[in-house]
């Protein structure tokens, strides 16, 4: 076959863009760890003999940083006086851990996967599943810190609000239960802003557990707990609320945690699911959010479900529909999605 030149060189001008980006990766979380975004971010403008001095590292490795992240457009370059600064769009990505975009998690998450790539390919060859304690501890941290941004902007103030008589339950005094809870940034979230709610988290993953209560502990909240539990054996009764924060998608057995949710929930409880963002048909998702997801799908979320019993594998592009016949079949009778963005769904199941 005739080769279209056109074509190929924007293929190719594809690919070196993406080579680019996958050899940034691991600067990104140096750029995070070292505090360099940070301090950058925090200056008008710095040469790279003042932001090594500012963050006590090498001046020659922090010069040749600062040009990958402006070749990146990850921050900016003023080439009249030989300085480097941040614009506010990409001190919100990189450098203000606090903000609703803050994105450096993600490249943790990212380097676990190339730690796990022989596991990934073994799978592939065998079809059998991964177990989520069985990755490479940066999957742990950049989910906490990917997700914990997005959390923080969203739940108490848009969210919550969205699902019928839920807000006003906690502000009185409610007894929640977060499924999957990890390293608790939703949980911890949750506990601060509703102190007359009492909240525990579940995690069959153990040193996530561990790390929850440090969390907890750190943040000063007393009125949280957490137990080591998957989501079709968690302990307790009459739940107000039961959450599941990204990770219904992840279980062998999704039905079988709805199921049981529903029977842990009291006769007017909810079932709050958040997931990512994703459209009910394949080729609605074929964008950049649809491919970041269904990479981390195939390397991450659908291993961990083939791990465990039943193995369903919704792969973390289930979409609406195929969540809510999760829901349903599980013996929830009220199903809705309640709001979304570019990045979640949140849908609102109840008895």
């Amino acid at each position: 076959m005739e080769l279209n030149e056109t074509k190929l060189h924007d293929l190719l001008g594809k690919v070196v863009t993406e080579m680019g980006a996958a050899a940034n990766g691991p600067l990104v979380t140096i750029g995070d760890k070292l505090g360099l975004y940070k301090s950058l971010s925090e200056s008008d403008s710095l040469s790279s003999n003042e932001l090594a001095a500012k963050t006590n590292t090498s001046e020659r490795y922090v010069r040749e940083w600062l040009a990958a992240q402006a070749a990146s457009g990850y921050i900016e370059y003023d080439a009249d006086n030989n300085n480097f600064y941040m614009t506010p769009e990409q001190t919100a990505v990189f450098g203000n851990s606090k903000s609703p975009v803050f994105m450096t998690g993600g490249f943790y998450a990212v380097a676990s996967v190339y730690h796990d790539e022989p596991k990934v390919e073994e799978a592939f060859k065998t079809g059998e599943g991964i177990s989520w304690g069985d990755h490479n501890t940066c999957l742990f941290c950049g989910t906490e810190k990917f997700f914990s941004p997005s959390y923080e902007g969203n739940l108490i103030q848009n969210w919550l609000p969205e699902l019928d008589g839920v807000v006003e339950k906690l502000e009185e005094g409610a007894k929640v239960a977060d499924i999957g809870c990890g390293h608790a940034a939703s949980t911890i979230i949750m506990a601060k802003a509703f102190p007359n709610s009492t909240f525990v988290g579940y995690d069959f993953h153990g040193e996530s557990i561990k790390k929850a209560k440090e969390k907890a502990k750190e943040a000063g909240v007393d009125n949280i707990s957490f137990e080591v539990a998957t989501a079709k054996d968690f302990p307790g009764k009459g739940y107000d609320l039961v959450c599941f924060f990204d990770c219904l998608h992840d279980m062998g057995d999704p039905v079988g945690a709805c199921r049981h949710v529903k029977s842990a929930l009291k006769p007017d409880g909810t079932c709050m699911i958040v997931e990512p963002f994703a459209n009910d048909e394949l080729k609605d998702n074929l964008n950049p959010v649809g491919r970041a997801f269904y990479a981390f799908s195939t390397t991450i979320c659908t291993p961990c479900s083939l791990n465990q019993e039943v193995g369903l594998a919704l792969g973390a592009q289930a979409g609406q529909k195929r969540l809510e016949d999760v829901a349903t079949r599980g013996g929830f009778t009220q199903f809705r999605l309640a709001t979304q963005n570019p990045f979640n769904l949140i849908l609102e199941a109840r008895p």
